[in-house]
């Protein structure tokens, strides 16, 4: 939603302040100029863009409308499920949990969780991670650098999106100068015509370099930044999980562990001590 809003403030006080200045909006309403620009930025995208690679830009682009956020309720809610598969182990052997790891769909730890059993990349995560526990015995420093594998790796695959997208933004002003001299090569060709016709002619190329600008700093550029925070705010996600896993294998009791783990979320949605403690007894009966 805040990607809309921004967007409209964006075209609001460009449009207004030109208006402001008596600006004549039938000027800057070049098709032209458009066409040619965001045309051009297509076909560059679909150059740079395996066919694989589209769908997860399109899957992307439309997400930042309704964006996931990664708040305190989710870090809760993922370190309440560890912390009970954390007791379970403890009390019953590591193998008490193969079954709810293999089909985790019918255990009945998961099942108290639904927005995790819906997201299959974390619960994949958590669940891939746990039976290599009960495959083999593996030290803790290298199962800490196996997860820290995947993370790293399905990072740098989510962030092909953003890369695209950012280099899209980079190439509309360029594009947007693409247009503007086409103008001019047109402008040229009326050289024997009235100053009132050439100015027309020139305000008109000058567009393109507007529009390219504008689309470049005040849409594409932050739609960018926007993927790229999505996708730090998931990998931080991640890494909170890993720690609380890797923080149990080497031996941590399952309160310290996710102690751990919660001193590795983000402060702004970091929960409190007290409250996750109050949480944990209430998991722990």
């Amino acid at each position: 939603m805040n990607a809309i809003i921004g967007a409209v403030v964006v075209l609001s006080c460009v449009v207004g302040g030109y208006l402001l200045e008596h600006g004549n909006l039938s000027v800057i309403m070049q098709p032209t100029e458009v066409l040619i620009i965001f045309g051009a930025a297509t076909g560059a995208l679909l150059i740079m863009s395996p066919f694989k690679l589209l769908k997860e830009i399109l899957k992307n682009v439309s997400s930042v409308v309704k964006p996931k956020h990664y708040d305190s309720k989710k870090y809760i809610e993922v370190l309440s499920l560890l912390y009970e598969i954390f007791n379970k182990m403890r009390k019953e052997g590591i193998i008490a949990i193969e079954s709810h790891v293999e089909e985790p769909n019918k255990s009945e730890i998961f099942k108290k969780y639904p927005a995790i059993l819906k997201n299959h990349r974390t619960l994949d995560f958590i669940c891939d991670s746990l039976k290599i526990l009960l495959s083999i015995d593996i030290p803790p420093h290298e199962f800490d650098n196996l997860l820290e594998v995947d993370i790293e790796a399905n990072t740098a695959e989510a962030s092909h999106p953003y890369h695209r997208i950012a280099k899209i933004a980079d190439s509309l002003p360029g594009l947007g100068i693409v247009a503007a001299v086409l103008g001019v090569v047109l402008t040229m060709q009326k050289i024997d015509k009235p100053p009132a016709v050439l100015g027309e002619s020139i305000g008109a190329a000058l567009v393109g370099t507007f529009l390219g600008v504008l689309t470049c700093y005040g849409f594409v550029g932050p739609l960018a930044t926007l993927m790229e925070h999505q996708i730090k705010e998931e990998e931080s996600y991640y890494q909170v999980v890993r720690i609380a896993i890797v923080s149990y294998v080497a031996r941590s009791i399952p309160q310290i562990a996710i102690e751990f783990a919660r001193r590795a979320i983000p402060e702004s949605v970091r929960p409190g001590f007290n409250e996750l403690e109050k949480i944990m007894k209430g998991k722990g009966k």
